[in-house]
């Protein structure tokens, strides 16, 4: 049957089309190194090229790509362990339903365990902090030989396995937003393995390596630094314990695997997103107690939101005669399915990423205010959600029709409330 199917070419380019994807293939991979040079220099300014720029032989460390390639060989060993469920994704195209195993916090715990160990044992965890640049340098290419390794494996894929959006017939297009709708090597599950496990959890061990090295530099790991990664755990371990959820997300049910995901999951998301405190190490930042609880309840705030929204969406989903949401007030669609319109969905329609939104300040706030560097990631995360939440908002649309336009009319503000 799944010959038999067949996935229209794509009609509806994203990011500027052809052109605008070949552009993003450079400028993606140069923001990231333009960041890390720039947090290297002293005036850590973002309106001043770094300079001047290491040589190009210094870039490339064997050492630094054998680590990450051992790095990325256990999380997939961790992926392929006996433990933990195996749960069925939502119906594809040809009615069948792929099978994914959620063991990603238990993952994490076991990499959280063994680094414990290395400090225990004295082993240089500083070494990514020395490192950090060549290992980002590594980690871009082996991001560019899979997406390569990807677009050369969909093209002998059936019609049925193609993603939707990355199947308009230009091979720099649909190189770059995925070919393949969920590639797989038998059971092994490319693009959910990599949506987790070796970039999230990497992030959250980065971030440790960043504390050690503090606590090389000056004795103590400051205020700032505890804040930073004490905030991003706890992001990454609710991502990880609420893993099946990912699997009704846009990366999983909607976009191909190409050169985007690939690069965001194993280069953006470790290199880019502990930026905060990369930043902390080379520039250290004095917080005093009252700023500090001040930020926490930022955070707090945040975190509430977004895991309050979105657990209100996923008992929903899962079970809409559940106590907690059997009251909220819904909209009836041509689906048969229901939309939610009142509780956080009643605030905004897409409360999680408020919600991230406010997180992501508070992660940036222990870096003080003298620096634009560091909140680079709110700037970005909010740019990317507006982006998000404008393809979800076209996606919805289509599918709902008119019960969306009903939506829309009782829920007026998309993201921040009484603003946007």
């Amino acid at each position: 049957m799944a010959d038999k199917i067949k996935t229209s070419r794509t009609s509806e380019f994203e990011f500027g089309g052809p052109i605008g994807a070949f552009l993003l293939l450079f400028v993606i991979p140069g923001t990231v190194f333009y960041l890390l040079l720039t947090c290297n220099t002293e005036e850590a300014s973002v309106l001043r090229i770094p300079g001047p720029l290491p040589p190009l032989e210094t870039l490339w460390d064997t050492t630094a790509v054998t680590v990450l390639l051992t790095w990325i060989s256990f999380q997939a060993i961790l992926y392929m362990l006996p433990m933990g469920k195996v749960v069925e994704g939502i119906p594809l195209r040809d009615k069948t339903r792929l099978k994914y195993k959620i063991n990603a916090f238990h993952a994490m715990v076991v990499s959280l365990l063994l680094a414990g160990v290395a400090f225990v044992l004295k082993l240089p965890l500083s070494y990514v902090y020395d490192h950090f640049l060549q290992l980002a340098v590594g980690a871009g290419f082996l991001a560019l030989a899979l997406s390569i390794f990807l677009y050369f494996k969909a093209l002998a894929a059936p019609d049925s396995a193609l993603a939707p959006g990355g199947n308009s017939g230009n091979p720099i297009y649909d190189f770059f937003i995925g070919h393949e709708l969920n590639p797989r090597i038998g059971s092994f599950d490319l693009k959910y393995f990599c949506e987790l496990r070796p970039g999230l959890i990497g992030w959250c061990l980065i971030n440790l390596c960043f504390l050690v090295k503090e606590v090389e530099l000056r004795g103590s790991p400051s205020l700032s630094m505890i804040l930073v990664c004490a905030f991003q755990a706890l992001y990454v371990m609710d991502a990880l314990w609420n893993e099946e959820c990912i699997l009704t997300t846009m990366d999983i049910v909607h976009d191909g695997f190409g050169f985007m995901l690939a690069f965001g999951d194993l280069c953006w998301v470790p290199f880019s997103y502990s930026l905060q405190a990369y930043f902390l190490v080379s520039h250290p930042q004095e917080l005093g107690t009252l700023a500090a609880v001040g930020i926490v309840l930022i955070n707090t705030l945040g975190y509430i939101v977004f895991r309050g929204s979105n657990s209100q969406k996923n008992a929903f989903r899962r079970n809409p005669a559940d106590p907690q949401v059997a009251g909220l007030k819904t909209i009836p669609t041509a689906t048969g399915k229901r939309l939610l319109v009142s509780g956080w969905w009643g605030i905004v329609r897409h409360p999680n990423y408020l919600g991230d939104l406010i997180m992501a300040l508070a992660w940036s706030l222990p870096c003080g205010l003298s620096h634009i560097l560091p909140y680079f990631y709110v700037t970005y995360f909010t740019v990317l959600l507006i982006h998000r939440e404008a393809r979800d908002e076209h996606q919805c649309m289509k599918k709902y029709g008119l019960a969306w336009q009903e939506y829309c009319r009782r829920v007026p503000y998309r993201i921040f409330p009484y603003i946007y």
